[in-house]
């Protein structure tokens, strides 16, 4: 068992399930409706305490419903949140979720009121107690000072940071990680119409690091810090539900795979079929084999 430090946000997701998605200007209505807790990094920890791994957050929550709901739900996994901040004013962030029946895509429109996670919070945090870090790619200004003093204070804890969604100056962290987590979102942003494509321009940047990135229904494409590529098929279920949080389970399923020092190969294959597995079942309790 590893103890994995993430660093990132948590959401209150209000999902409506509806049987297809709505036309523009249109009214449909819903065939159910359903609160839970999401965010990328702490969706990444609720895979990783299944798949036994000892957790904390480290983010920003604020002290009214919507926050004691997302503390209640991670404590039923055992997340540490003792590394958290607790914001004066605000609104925990809110995604709203349209769920498709037919064929289990997700469309989400986020709302934010809320600082993000500073600088200042993690330079006290004792990180000889973690055994990995995890970043999302957002707050570039403090990701990049808190990369910075992770690497400088403790140049053997590895560091992953996942680029999900495109945002500004991003690429300033890429010198400090040793695994890079990248979407087909993030890569078509860089001009980039497949994986291979993007990894080649990637490790130009970011030698020292394993880069993954995953192509939805095409699987996932990964570069060696060797420059060596290696591909995972996906693996989707008879009956895809709902793929609200596969990109996070993936996430979790690769730091799993490497923190057991499987080969890069492995983690590839291991994490594309535990994605895969999520999509068959609602939420983020998963039937889990190995």
């Amino acid at each position: 068992m590893a103890h994995i430090l993430a660093i990132g946000i948590a959401t209150l997701d209000i999902i409506n399930v509806v049987e297809r998605f709505p036309a523009e200007d249109s009214e449909m209505r819903a065939l159910s409706q359903y609160r839970q807790r999401g965010g990328n990094a702490t969706n990444t920890l609720v895979v990783l305490s299944q798949l036994g791994h000892q957790c904390t957050w480290g983010g920003v929550w604020v002290e009214e419903p919507d926050g004691r709901l997302i503390l209640e739900d991670l404590a039923q996994y055992g997340i540490d949140t003792s590394a958290c901040c607790i914001a004066n004013h605000g609104k925990m962030p809110t995604s709203y979720i349209t769920l498709n029946r037919h064929n289990g895509s997700r469309t989400i429109v986020h709302y934010r009121d809320l600082e993000e996670y500073p600088y200042q919070a993690f330079q006290q945090l004792n990180l000889n107690l973690f055994d990995w870090l995890h970043f999302e790619g957002r707050n570039v200004d403090d990701t990049r000072i808190c990369l910075q003093h992770a690497r400088e204070h403790y140049p053997q804890l590895p560091i992953s940071v996942e680029l999900e969604k495109p945002r500004p100056q991003l690429e300033q962290l890429l010198p400090f990680v040793d695994v890079l987590l990248c979407s087909r979102a993030y890569a078509l942003s860089h001009g980039c119409q497949d994986a291979r494509s993007f990894l080649e321009l990637f490790n130009v940047v970011a030698p020292q690091a394993h880069i993954v990135c995953t192509w939805g229904e095409q699987g996932a494409t990964a570069i060696s810090r060797e420059g060596v590529y290696y591909h995972a098929p996906a693996i989707p279920p008879p009956h895809v539900i709902d793929t609200v949080g596969a990109g996070d389970t993936f996430n979790a399923a690769f730091i799993d795979a490497q923190l057991k020092q499987n080969s890069l190969a492995d983690s590839l294959n291991y994490a594309c079929q535990l994605a895969g597995q999520k999509c068959e079942h609602m939420g983020l309790k998963l039937h889990l084999s190995r």
